[in-house]
C-alpha cells in the first residue's frame, strides 16, 4: 500500500540549518514577529525574512498560505518556505498550513521549525494528508538514479520526544487514510472481490479479528439479497468482518458497514459507457470501514468496534438478477428488483442484519457511493446524513465538522417510505428520480431493528472527485475516514 511520508522528530539544532537539504519550512506570525529560528534563517539569508515583512508580503495573506524563497543565498536547502501562521491558530488553519507544505514538498526533504508551533501534530496530519500519491500501476523509472524516493518530513522541536508520542494517533490515521484512498484508486481487474478481502484478511497481523464469510456461508445464512447482486459475476460475492476490541470487555460495540461493490456496472439495468471507468471506485464505503478500522488497530484505540463489508462485482450475464426479479432477504423480507443499478442497497440490507443479529451492537452506521441523487442535491462538498436516532446522527455531524468534512442531514418519513411499496414483493429496490437518496435510506431503514440508533451515510459526491480537495489531491478522498475516527474517540473513548 501507499505509505505516508517518513516522519522524524528531532532536537532543535538551530546551527545544523545551513548544511540541511530539501526544503526548510519556517513559521512566521502575520504581525511579523520572528522566533529564534527564523531569525537565524534571516541572518543566512541576509535579511531576506526582513525584507518580506518590511515589503508587505505577508499583509493580505491567509493563516496558512506559503511564501517561497527559492535557492536562498547562505543556505544548501533548495528553498524556504515561509508558512504565515498565528500563533493562536486553530487546528483547521494548523492542518491548512501542513497541507500547503504537503502541496509543494515533491520528493525533496522537508524540514519544519516547529519553535513557533502550536499544533505541530496538526500541520504534520495536513502535510501526510496532502503529499498523498497514487501511482502504483505507472512504470517505474527504469534507473536508480533517475527514482527519486519521497524524502521525510523532520518537525524540529525543543521537545521531541513529546511531540513524537503526540502524532502516534495521527500517523495511524493518515496511514487509515491512504489505505481507504489505495482501494478506492484501484482498477477492479486488480482489487477483484478476493483481493479485496484479502487486503483485509491481512490486517489480522494488527490485531484485527478478521472473519471472511464466502458465498456458501451467505446461502446458508439466508442472505438473498445481497448475493442476488454477484449472480452475474465470476468474481465471488464475500463478507469480511473487522472486530477491534479495545473497550471494556462485554461492552456491545459501534458497527461499521460499508458497500463493497468493486465494479458497478449497473447488471442488466446497463450503465451508459460514459463514465463507466469510475464505477472502481462504487467500494468506497467499505474502503472507509477498512481504513477506519485499520486507525483504530494502529492507534490501540480504546474502544469496541465491529466493521462489515460487503464485497461484490455487479456485471451483466445470463445469470445476472434481472429487473422484476423477486429475492429474499436475510430478514425475510422480499423484494422486488425494479433496478440492478440499484444494487447497494440489496448488499447493505443483509449486511447490516446480520450484525445486528450477530453482535447485537449499540449503534450502526453505513457508508455507501449509494445514489447519484446524491451528487444532485449535495455536488461534491457533502456526503448526505439520514439518521433514526438525533443522539448518534448530531455526534457524527459535529465529528464530521470537527474534521472538515462535509456532511449534510437529510429528512427520513412515512412519505418516502410509500414510494418503494411494492404490488408483489415486500418492498422494491427503486422508486424512481424523486428523492433518490431518501427513497434508498428509507428502504435500508427497513432492516434496522427497533431500538437500533442507525446513522446512513451516502458518499456518493465526496469519495472520489475531479479537482483537489482541502487534503488531497484529485481522485480518492478517503472521506469519512477522519469524522469516524474522531466519533469512536468522542463517543467511545472519552469515558
Amino acid at each position: 500500500m501507499t505509505r505516508p511520508l517518513p516522519v522524524v522528530f528531532a532536537e532543535t539544532d538551530l546551527d545544523a540549518l545551513a548544511t540541511v537539504p530539501g526544503r526548510i519550512a519556517v513559521i512566521i506570525p502575520p504581525e511579523g514577529k520572528l522566533d529564534a529560528g527564523a531569525r537565524r534563517i534571516n541572518r543566512m539569508t541576509r535579511g531576506a525574512l526582513a525584507r518580506l515583512i518590511e515589503a508587505a508580503a505577508l499583509n493580505d495573506r491567509k493563516p496558512g498560505d506559503v511564501i517561497t524563497i527559492n535557492w536562498p543565498a547562505g543556505m544548501a536547502a533548495e528553498a524556504v518556505d515561509v508558512v504565515i501562521l498565528p500563533r493562536s491558530a486553530s487546528p483547521a488553519e494548523s492542518r491548512r498550513a501542513g497541507v500547503s507544505l504537503g502541496r509543494i514538498k515533491g520528493d525533496k526533504p522537508l524540514l519544519i521549525l516547529g519553535g513557533a508551533l502550536r499544533r505541530p501534530v496538526d500541520v504534520i496530519l495536513g502535510a501526510l494528508l496532502r503529499s498523498y500519491e497514487f501511482n502504483t500501476h505507472k512504470t517505474p523509472p527504469k534507473t536508480t538514479k533517475d527514482k527519486a524516493e519521497p524524502g521525510a518530513l523532520t518537525l524540529m522541536t525543543g521537545k521531541p520526544d513529546e511531540v513524537r508520542a503526540e502524532s502516534a494517533p495521527v500517523l495511524a490515521l493518515a496511514e487509515g487514510v491512504f489505505f481507504t484512498r489505495d482501494l478506492v484508486s484501484e482498477p477492479a481487474n486488480h482489487l477483484t472481490t478476493t483481493e479485496f478481502a484479502n487486503r483485509i484478511a491481512a490486517m489480522q497481523d494488527l490485531g484485527l479479528k478478521i472473519t471472511i464469510l464466502e458465498e456458501k456461508d451467505m446461502e446458508k445464512l439466508g442472505m438473498g439479497a445481497i448475493l442476488s447482486v454477484g449472480h452475474g459475476s465470476a468474481s465471488p460475492s464475500k463478507l469480511a468482518v473487522m472486530e477491534w476490541l479495545g473497550g471494556p470487555k462485554g461492552e456491545a460495540p459501534l458497527a461499521l458497514i460499508g458497500k463493497g461493490v468493486v465494479f458497478d456496472t449497473g447488471g442488466i439495468s446497463l450503465k451508459p459507457a460514459a463514465g463507466m471507468e469510475e464505477m472502481t471506485m462504487d467500494m468506497g464505503g467499505a474502503g472507509v470501514v477498512a481504513g477506519v478500522m485499520r486507525t483504530l488497530a494502529l492507534r490501540k484505540a480504546k474502544a469496541n468496534v465491529v466493521g462489515l463489508v460487503g464485497i461484490v462485482e455487479n456485471m451483466p450475464s445470463d445469470r445476472a438478477t434481472r429487473p422484476g426479479d423477486v429475492v429474499t432477504s436475510m430478514k425475510g423480507d422480499t423484494i422486488e428488483v425494479i433496478n440492478t443499478d440499484a444494487e447497494g442497497r440489496l448488499v447493505l440490507a443483509d449486511v447490516m442484519w446480520y450484525a445486528q443479529e450477530t453482535y447485537k451492537p449499540r449503534g450502526m452506521i453505513d457508508l455507501a457511493t449509494l445514489t447519484g441523487a446524491c451528487i444532485v442535491a449535495l455536488g461534491h462538498e457533502n456526503a448526505a446524513v439520514l439518521s433514526n436516532d438525533d443522539g448518534l446522527c448530531n455526534a457524527f455531524l459535529r465529528a464530521a465538522k470537527t474534521e472538515g468534512e462535509g456532511a449534510w442531514r437529510l429528512p427520513l418519513g412515512q412519505g418516502y417510505a410509500d414510494i418503494i411499496k411494492s404490488q408483489i414483493a415486500d418492498v422494491k429496490n427503486s422508486g424512481g428520480r424523486p428523492a433518490g437518496t431518501i427513497t434508498a435510506a428509507e428502504f435500508l431503514h427497513r432492516f434496522v431493528q427497533d431500538g437500533m440508533p442507525w446513522v446512513h451515510l451516502d458518499i456518493a459526491g465526496v469519495a472520489s472527485v475531479k479537482a483537489d480537495t482541502t487534503y488531497a489531491p484529485k481522485g480518492a478522498t478517503g472521506w469519512g475516514v477522519l469524522a469516524l475516527n474522531r466519533l469512536v474517540a468522542d463517543l467511545l473513548e472519552e469515558r
